[in-house]
């Protein structure tokens, strides 16, 4: 008989996810709850866009939703840090639902300090968007049209007989195509890294950009914790202080060293 238990967490020291989009018809909840239970963390931090509640009366609230809420604040309890800053799509704190909020003040950014004695600012990244991109009325219209989208994407699915999550989808692929040909000149990247060397810090933590990353190609550490809609991936900080960018479907993670080096785990 297969033994289908499930193995004991690996303890982590820092666990920073972004863009989990809960609330969002794209959110992968399940695999955000997979991931949670596969690491204990003594600090998580959430670097926006954690929920995605622009939609009326939450039509799509689902239990998984509230089961990542319900763990990250169950840990908490426990005795760990949770640390939640607010992303662009996240509502105003008093706006949400209090069963959807993570028990956390909600902040626009924060210094990280590393156990290898380095410092990250940690923030969204939307700040570094033109003004127009920045506007509320344009994230809730992305909202709705990324939710149109996926709705079509659905329907078609069924159309097809083809199980949501069995493969991307000419539409989730579309989007994935969008997002990186309008970041293909990486100026968020350097934009971000300048805002912590004015800081005099050794790197920016990130998200925003759905776009997963970890290197030091513009003279500090740019990580980007990507999201749980396309990418899926997040970060782990180990009790040494190495950070490790950690994709969904790729067993083995890539890791950025004290020293900068890029070398694999």
């Amino acid at each position: 008989m297969k033994d289908t238990a499930r193995p004991s967490p690996r303890d982590c020291r820092t666990l920073f996810l972004s863009d989990l989009h809960l609330g969002a018809l794209g959110a992968q909840s399940e695999r955000v709850l997979e991931f949670l239970q596969g690491y204990r963390a003594e600090t998580y931090v959430l670097v926006g866009d954690v929920l995605d509640l622009w939609q009326p009366l939450l039509p799509h609230w689902t239990p998984e939703d509230q089961a990542v809420i319900d763990h990250l604040n169950q840990r908490k309890a426990e005795g760990a840090r949770l640390i939640y800053l607010r992303g662009n799509h996240d509502p105003h704190p008093e706006r949400a639902p209090s069963r959807a909020r993570p028990d956390a003040v909600v902040q626009d950014r924060c210094i990280h300090h590393a156990a290898d004695g380095r410092r990250y600012l940690v923030i969204h990244g939307d700040c570094v968007d033109s003004r127009l991109f920045r506007a509320h009325v344009f994230t809730r219209l992305g909202s709705r049209i990324d939710h149109a989208l996926r709705s079509l994407d659905r329907g078609l699915q069924r159309l097809w007989r083809q199980s949501p999550g069995e493969a991307r989808s000419t539409i989730e692929t579309l989007l994935v195509w969008l997002s990186t040909l309008s970041h293909l000149s990486r100026t968020h990247e350097k934009r971000l890294v300048d805002l912590a060397r004015a800081e005099g810090l050794d790197g920016v933590i990130c998200g925003h950009f759905h776009l997963a990353a970890l290197h030091d190609e513009h003279g500090l550490a740019y990580v980007n914790c990507g999201d749980w809609v396309d990418s899926v991936s997040g970060v782990v900080e180990s009790f040494d202080g190495v950070l490790h960018l950690l994709t969904a479907p790729q067993p083995e993670p890539a890791v950025l060293a004290a020293g900068g080096d890029m070398v694999e785990a």
